[in-house]
């Protein structure tokens, strides 16, 4: 017999996936800020801050509506390593190539907000629904941007 996962736990994974996912993008986003080089240098220094800080902000709040629900977020880089579903910066990207990987990586979490949001209100809950909506505005208009930006 396959055990169907209750509530608390369908929540908690999806929560946790971008815990790490969050946790990965706010180490990318820094590496990015400290490397890239180029004529775009002093526009995507900036940008890749603003990216950091406000990945930082999402992990937080994340993180503390696990808590609030009584779950625990993953703490660890190597458990978030081994549960996100991005990649941290592999260390050769030129300017262009961090811009597309983090288009990339924010389609592949707006994706799963998408999934989350779906998750979260068949589930009765609608705090974690509202939250992952937030957040995937927000990214949706960064991919925009960074789409702009390299086209």
């Amino acid at each position: 017999m396959v055990k169907t996962k209750d509530k608390n736990e369908i929540i908690t994974e999806t929560l946790n996936k971008q815990v790490a996912n969050f946790s990965v993008l706010f180490m990318k986003t820094h590496h990015y800020h400290w490397f890239v080089k180029g004529e775009n240098f002093f526009t995507l220094h900036v940008k890749f801050e603003e990216l950091y800080t406000e990945a930082a902000l999402h992990l937080d709040t994340i993180a503390e509506r696990m808590l609030a629900i009584g779950a625990s977020p993953t703490a660890t880089l190597k458990e978030q390593l081994n549960i996100a579903s991005i990649e941290e910066a592999a260390g050769d990207e030129n300017a262009r190539g961090m811009v597309q990987t983090l288009a990339d990586d924010f389609n592949t979490i707006c994706s799963e907000l998408t999934e989350g949001i779906t998750a979260a209100e068949d589930n009765d809950d609608q705090p974690t629904a509202d939250m992952f909506i937030a957040i995937r505005t927000s990214l949706e208009k960064h991919k925009w941007m960074l789409e702009a930006y390299l086209a």
